[in-house]
């Protein structure tokens, strides 16, 4: 029965692919990935424990069997977001070996994803990158963007990537970002997330600026919430509709969802909602017949999160946190620690 329901599955997002020029909607998807690593040691990088001589023993078995597990989510979101996602933004995967791998697994070879990748200066080697499916994104160029701080000159953090091309005809630019984790305290370490914010922020209003009416979509895992200062105050992400007036205004789908006690990662028994898609005010409030961001069919929110039982701790102390590659060195053979998170844009 379950081959069944895979093979029909597959017809139907076989169609998605070949009719997407008259679907009309498109999904963008982040998804931080939890520590996506080679086998392979990598010089100069902290990436000893995702060896096989590491402490996670970490090796080809469990390797593909975190490769299988991504696969089972990206099709469980292309069943929901009407067929495979146009753009998929990722964090925490070590260099573009790992990408190939993804792409090249059986039920996502189908999207042909293209990859956009950059290695960042970060001191374990975790960076960045993003997918597009050619045939519904005409890509451009792209860009990485360092976040530097000048206090600290030899701090090394994931780069900002920037794409742009365009749907539709109609020009877009989307950023995936890994803002500084809370390491040190979340008020100790605050400081580098608002740099990161800032860095955004400026290079957003430059692009909005060289081409005016650009659609910008902003995604990453902050490691911050929505009403934190550095995405509600710097980058200036505002929670409700009426409060972006003008293009170059930025939207945040997740703040009232995390108002309401929505999440995306667990921690000593709260929920945080780290993972965003903020998308500016021309995508936002752009007029008929253009492209902007919808509400998925009796959805009350913009933003939606990706979240299935099986993807969920069934027993113990973390039942129903997110279902983990590793607990500690234990291998729990899951998902990662967060969840992923998608908007949808249509005309």
């Amino acid at each position: 029965m379950r081959k069944v329901f895979y093979i029909l599955l597959l017809a139907f997002l076989t169609v998605q692919v070949d009719g997407a020029a008259q679907s009309k909607h498109y999904s963008v998807v982040f998804y931080n990935v939890e520590n996506l690593f080679d086998t392979i040691k990598s010089p100069g990088v902290l990436d000893d424990e995702f060896t096989p001589a590491g402490a996670n023993k970490w090796d080809g078995d469990k390797y593909w069997k975190k490769m299988a597990n991504l696969e089972k989510v990206f099709l469980g979101i292309a069943a929901t977001a009407n067929g495979y996602p146009a753009i998929i933004g990722l964090a925490e995967v070590e260099n573009r070996n790992v990408l190939e791998d993804l792409v090249s697994v059986e039920k996502l070879r189908i999207a042909n994803y293209q990859i956009v990748h950059y290695d960042s200066p970060d001191a374990r080697g975790i960076d960045v990158a993003l997918f597009y499916r050619p045939d519904q994104f005409k890509y451009e160029g792209s860009v990485p963007i360092r976040v530097a701080l000048p206090s600290e000159p030899n701090f090394r953090t994931r780069d900002i990537l920037c794409v742009w091309g365009s749907i539709e005809g109609e020009e877009f630019c989307f950023f995936v970002c890994h803002f500084p984790s809370r390491t040190g305290g979340e008020q100790t370490s605050e400081y580098r997330r608002i740099a990161a914010a800032q860095t955004l922020r400026d290079a957003a209003d430059s692009i909005m600026a060289a081409r005016p009416g650009i659609k910008l979509v902003a995604m990453g895992d902050m490691n911050d919430d929505p009403n934190n200062r550095s995405l509600y105050t710097v980058l200036g992400a505002k929670g409700k509709e009426r409060e972006v007036r003008t293009d170059t205004d930025f939207f945040n789908p997740y703040y009232e969802m995390y108002r309401k006690g929505f999440g995306t990662l667990a921690y000593n028994d709260a929920w945080n909602l780290f993972d965003n898609i903020i998308v500016n005010g021309a995508l936002l409030n752009a007029g008929r017949g253009a492209l902007k961001l919808v509400k998925p069919a009796k959805g009350k929110y913009y933003g939606n999160i990706f979240k299935q039982p099986f993807m969920l701790q069934q027993s113990g102390q973390y039942k129903n946190y997110p279902l983990r590659t590793f607990v500690g060195n234990n291998f729990m053979n899951g998902y990662s620690d967060h969840f992923p998170v998608y908007i949808l844009i249509a005309k």
